[in-house]
């Protein structure tokens, strides 16, 4: 990597934190934070000069600290966008149009536009609002963050709980884009040792990863049958999965991999094998943080990369708790997840029932109509990012038809 390079992270949640934080320790880069919601800029810019804390949690137990700080924490994209090289979005699914209607006016060229994670649909977006202006630029979309962390003081302290083995991304680069470099070396050089960034076949195949029918699986199966009492204590959300909810996460993933050879078989010389099934999703991911590899519960129960991590629950009142269903497992991971994958799966031709009866299941908690039977043609498809609210057909993804995008 020749230069120094200009990487902004938008966001300032605790993988902003990180990413920001990390990106700041490393020579060759120059660190620079937009954060649009509420004071989140004011407040971190005045925690600056202090610097900031990242405390990574070692496979074997022990510690490490870091010390570092970004050079410019701002809510002004005018500041923070123009020289960018990189721009990351590490923020909830529902805030990137925020974003990339903020940065839009002054992004420049050959600009690489980096969703951690995307989320499904990423692409989409960024095609639909960024416009013309999207041509010149390269799309890199991560199926997920490198890590797991939480944020202990805000603008201050932050803390790695552990890092993926390996991280998948796909690239999508416009006709006008002169990227010659390729894209994916930096967020490495951000990353370090681990996780080892890996190039994915195409964007499509990390639409249909397996991170984003997580969340969604595990709500529906815990919650479906809750008899709406008040629990004494929250419970584990990876580590508490019962052998019901490992079916239903199963059956999910059973349906995006068939989906992905379906499309396959669909479009000559497509390679879909990157789309895995969710337990050797885990395996591969998390394979040195797993104690028990047996089956998909087990690898989920004892990977210590989740320890502690409790079920979104609302405190009524002390000592009593009820599900948060208004929590990003679902207000982001349904119509910015599953709904864009169910999309995709209708345009193959794949039925889903595991699939629909989830999506069914979180609509009605989110008061939203995305599914009508087993089709996405429900009043509110427009809150999501499904490659039919765009009009796009199955061809459209991969004729260039989208923004005209090389593939």
């Amino acid at each position: 990597m020749d230069g120094k390079l200009v990487v902004l992270t938008c966001g300032g949640g605790n993988g902003a934190h990180c990413l920001a934080g990390l990106s700041a320790m490393r020579p060759k880069i120059e660190s620079r934070v937009l954060t649009l919601y509420s004071d989140e800029a004011e407040r971190w810019a005045v925690e600056l000069d202090s610097g900031l804390l990242i405390t990574v949690r070692n496979d074997d137990g022990s510690k490490s600290l870091i010390k570092t700080k970004p050079s410019m924490v701002t809510k002004d994209p005018q500041n923070a966008v123009p020289g960018a090289n990189y721009i990351f979005f590490v923020v909830p699914a529902f805030a990137h149009a925020q974003y990339f209607e903020a940065i839009a006016p002054y992004i420049e060229d050959n600009t690489v536009i980096v969703g951690l994670p995307s989320h499904a649909g990423f692409e989409f977006e960024c095609a639909d609002l960024l416009g013309e202006k999207a041509n010149a630029c390269t799309i890199v979309a991560f199926e997920s963050l490198p890590f797991v962390c939480r944020l202990i003081e805000f603008g201050k302290n932050v803390e790695i709980l552990g890092f993926k083995d390996t991280l998948g991304a796909s690239t999508l680069k416009g006709k006008r884009c002169n990227v010659t470099q390729s894209v994916l070396e930096l967020p490495q050089y951000i990353f370090g040792d681990r996780p080892k960034v890996r190039r994915v076949q195409n964007y499509i195949t990390t639409i249909l990863m397996a991170k984003f029918i997580v969340h969604p699986s595990l709500m529906y199966g815990k919650w479906s049958q809750w008899d709406g009492r008040p629990l004494s204590e929250k419970p584990l959300f990876y580590q508490g999965i019962d052998k019901r909810q490992a079916e239903l996460l199963s059956g999910v993933s059973d349906e995006c991999v068939a989906t992905a050879k379906a499309i396959e078989k669909m479009v000559p010389g497509l390679d879909m094998s990157d789309v895995i099934h969710v337990f050797d999703w885990y395996l591969n991911y998390y394979g040195d943080q797993i104690s028990d590899k047996s089956n998909l519960m087990t690898a989920m129960r004892t990977n210590k990369a989740y320890d502690g991590l409790d079920h979104p629950m609302k405190e009524i009142e002390p000592g009593k708790y009820v599900p948060d269903f208004t929590y990003r497992y679902l207000s982001e991971d349904v119509p910015m997840g599953i709904v864009p994958m169910k999309g995709i799966a209708e345009l193959a031709g794949v039925s889903t029932p595991y699939l629909d009866e989830v999506i069914t299941w979180c609509q009605s908690k989110l008061n939203k109509e995305f599914l009508v039977g087993n089709k996405l043609t429900g009043k509110d498809l427009k809150d999501t990012r499904a490659p039919q609210k765009y009009d796009y057909k199955l061809e459209d993804l991969f004729s260039g038809n989208l923004n005209s995008f090389r593939y």
